[in-house]
């Protein structure tokens, strides 16, 4: 087992502990927590999903709200290790009408207006994407069990992987 794997899975444990508990993740985040916990936000799909796919790796997208706790839960303890582990994470919020972003066709519009086109209803959401904005594998929506949810994304990751010739054995 991989040390990013193992500080997963602790941090999974203890999340779910202090969910089951009561303790009401909302309750515990500050801003200055999600701050430091945050991904990195594109400018262009295009450019970092063609930087993604130099790498032989897929585009991770994590579809967000602010706020959301579950998508806190899934951006600290799952996709922050993906990221400091050298794949390509980026998150996007759902709601977000301000930030300019050149989708997948070129053109500019803005992360909304992007989530619509996507059909993406629910977060967290998170998308597995090859070069030119294409499913690479199923989307891992929502966090129904935060024990199995490592196991899901990592098998979201290999059949990614798989998708684009990349080597399915790489464990995040």
């Amino acid at each position: 087992m991989t040390p990013a794997l193992q500080r997963r899975h602790v941090s999974a444990a203890l999340a779910g502990l202090a969910l089951h508990l009561g303790a009401g993740l909302s309750s515990t985040l500050s801003p200055a927590w999600a701050k430091e916990s945050a991904l990195p936000i594109p400018d262009s799909l295009p450019a970092i999903a063609t930087a993604a796919a130099r790498q032989a790796e897929p585009l991770i997208l994590l579809i967000s709200l602010p706020g959301c706790p579950y998508c806190e839960l899934v951006r600290r303890n799952y996709l922050l290790a993906a990221l400091a582990d050298g794949l390509p994470v980026w998150q996007i919020n759902m709601k977000d009408q301000q930030r300019p972003l050149v989708g997948f066709d070129g053109n500019f519009s803005h992360a909304a207006e992007q989530i619509t086109r996507w059909k993406v209803r629910l977060a967290p959401t998170v998308l597995f994407l090859s070069a030119h904005g294409q499913a690479l594998a199923q989307p891992l929506v929502g966090i129904a069990s935060v024990d199995f949810y490592g196991a899901y994304l990592d098998e979201r990751i290999a059949t990614a992987r798989q998708a684009i010739g990349g080597v399915s054995s790489k464990r995040v």
